[in-house]
């Protein structure tokens, strides 16, 4: 019987350069505390190791500060190990990187850098395959198949990369063979690179990052707790949340003369847990030019209370007529410009990107013309 946390994808170091401001460094501690949270999880549930499944690190050169305080963080919570697998970002290739983690990990980090049975504890062999590059572009868990293990052992395989299509970079590497737990004997295949949680089949899974870091998966973090009853003997499999920050894409379909300031108010999240939500709101459908800019100071209104809160308007489409035009001006320079913009919008000889570019920039035109005149 054996019991263990499987995790994959923290991203040590992330930089965010993305986002502006203090985030960043709330985002990157963030990861870093995830560390105590497995660790803290593990305790709870009465499990002695954590399996991280490659991209412990962004990259293959995390500055000195980046790759020793998480060291630390993990000697802290001795005797639970920590067995670190090279995954694409941080590949057996940064030979610097693995040789200072070798001279500096304690006696409760285990570095599985070696295509080589691994005993986990009496009756357990871990069955590394280590990136050896960023896209090594061949099956690194074949050799799983003729590795010799004692008899009645379990065998659990942990590899990073791509089965099938999911390859977290979308390079379309179908490296790792979907059946590699059948084919090899394995007890457990735990996989890393797809950052949202994913079951391949019974005995094979992808943990997902626990702590997410882009809009792509749309859901929590999230880490998984397995216990093996057994040789043969299905696993267990239990996922639990780890992550500090939600990423959010959030729809707004709006109709022709509706309230949109209500709509967006019954879409996004109360209370304060916003100052943990980066929150994208995707508006579509369409609306009057007075109506888009009060969905847009709505928005303004609200950002503070979130980490971050973006309003994406390129599917919402905005309707004009004349009395619109008056409140931007009744004649000179702003009217003209915005007689201008009208007329490419509804000009059906362009292109649609075109018209839509010229309906944005006469939504902006009212909304600037209407914040000067409040």
């Amino acid at each position: 019987m054996f019991r263990f946390i499987h995790s994959s994808d923290l991203h040590l170091g992330k930089r965010f350069g993305n986002f502006s401001g203090d985030l960043p460094s709330r985002l990157r501690e963030a990861r870093h505390a995830v560390i105590g949270r497995l660790a803290d999880h593990a305790r709870a549930e009465g499990a002695e190791t954590i399996l991280l499944a490659g991209d412990t690190f962004d990259t293959e050169t995390p500055a000195p500060d980046v790759r020793r305080q998480a060291l630390a963080e993990m000697r802290a919570h001795a005797p639970i190990r920590f067995v670190i697998l090279p995954g694409n970002h941080d590949s057996l290739q940064a030979t610097q990187l693995w040789a200072s983690l070798a001279a500096e990990a304690p006696g409760n980090v285990v570095l599985a850098v070696e295509p080589a049975p691994m005993e986990l504890a009496p009756g357990v062999m871990l069955l590394p395959a280590p990136c050896t590059t960023r896209r090594p572009g061949r099956d690194l868990t074949l050799w799983m198949d003729a590795a010799a293990t004692p008899e009645g052992t379990l065998r659990l395989g942990l590899a990073h990369g791509a089965i099938q299509s999911f390859s977290e970079d979308g390079v379309g590497l179908e490296v790792i063979a979907p059946d590699r737990a059948r084919r090899a004997g394995l007890d457990y295949l735990a996989l890393g690179d797809w950052h949202g949680a994913i079951e391949v089949d019974p005995r094979t899974r992808y943990s997902g990052t626990p702590e997410p870091d882009r809009f792509k998966h749309d859901r929590p973090g999230t880490a998984l707790l397995v216990h093996l009853a057994g040789p043969s003997a299905p696993p267990e499999v239990t996922p639990f949340e780890t992550a500090r920050f939600a990423w959010r894409t959030l729809d707004l379909h709006l109709f022709g003369g509706e309230d949109p300031v209500p709509a967006l108010a019954a879409l996004l999240p109360e209370g304060r847990g916003r100052r943990n939500a980066l929150v994208r709101v995707l508006a579509s459908g369409r609306c009057a030019l007075a109506e888009h800019a009060a969905l847009v100071r709505a928005v303004a209104d609200a950002a503070p209370d979130f980490a971050w809160l973006d309003l994406d308007l390129a599917g919402l489409a905005v309707d004009c007529d004349v009395e619109d035009l008056d409140r931007i001006d009744r004649a000179g320079a702003l009217r003209e410009a915005a007689n201008a913009l009208l007329a490419e919008a509804e000009d059906e000889s362009r292109p649609a990107t075109e018209r839509a570019i010229a309906r944005a920039a006469l939504a902006r035109l009212y909304f600037h013309a209407q914040a000067v005149t409040a």
